[in-house]
């Protein structure tokens, strides 16, 4: 099994994935909830996203297989999210709009779609289509532990950072992601196109 990890997939997969998940730029979201009252959970966040997110990986290409769409094409619009999500970081505007019915703080707006939302799902099965299963795992496993220290720090965080520290991590994700999301367009946009030729 462990002859599939690969170091280099494995950090990249991380990176990504951090990017996307963006706990850190969802800290002020974090605050403002429990100023409000609201009872946040970092251990049921953690443990509820990680299941959704592991049971997606696994679950989403017999989807992908009942909708008649291949990996490729998933990629590609996935690709697209991650472009729009890039410019919603650096640009500071808002083109998803989070309007769920539910008020339970811990599920609704943080575990979906805060950690594990439409972005992340989509980033799982788009990295698939390069990197071993093995190395995004861990690269998730990993994006975990650090989802739950946040949740659990988010005070002593936006101590630390401050408001202009977390407005610079954002917009250097941002740049990061939307790099990453051209490449992974331009590699399955290639692969699509060569599809078609055969």
């Amino acid at each position: 099994m462990f002859s599939t990890f690969n170091f280099q997939q494995f950090i990249s997969a991380f990176i990504v994935l951090f990017a996307v998940i963006d706990i850190i730029g969802s800290t002020p979201i974090i605050i403002e909830l429990r100023e409000k009252g609201k009872d946040v959970s970092a251990m049921k966040a953690t443990l509820i996203s990680f299941a959704l997110l592991i049971g997606f990986f696994y679950a989403g290409d017999m989807l992908l297989k009942l909708f008649h769409v291949d990996i490729e094409s998933f990629a590609v619009a996935g690709a697209v999210i991650l472009f729009l999500m890039a410019l919603e970081m650096i640009l500071d505007v808002e083109i998803f709009k989070n309007q769920g019915p539910m008020k339970e703080a811990t599920l609704v707006p943080l575990v979906f779609p805060l950690v594990a939302g439409a972005g992340a799902f989509t980033t799982l099965l788009s990295l698939r289509a390069e990197y071993a299963s093995l190395n995004i795992i861990m690269a998730l496993v990993l994006n975990m532990v650090w989802v739950y220290i946040v949740i659990r720090m988010t005070e002593r965080i936006r101590k630390f950072l401050g408001k202009g520290g977390i407005y610079i991590i954002r917009k250097f994700f941002g740049i990061i992601l939307l790099a990453i999301s051209v490449r992974l367009f331009m590699a399955n946009i290639t692969l699509l196109v060569e599809a078609l030729q055969k």
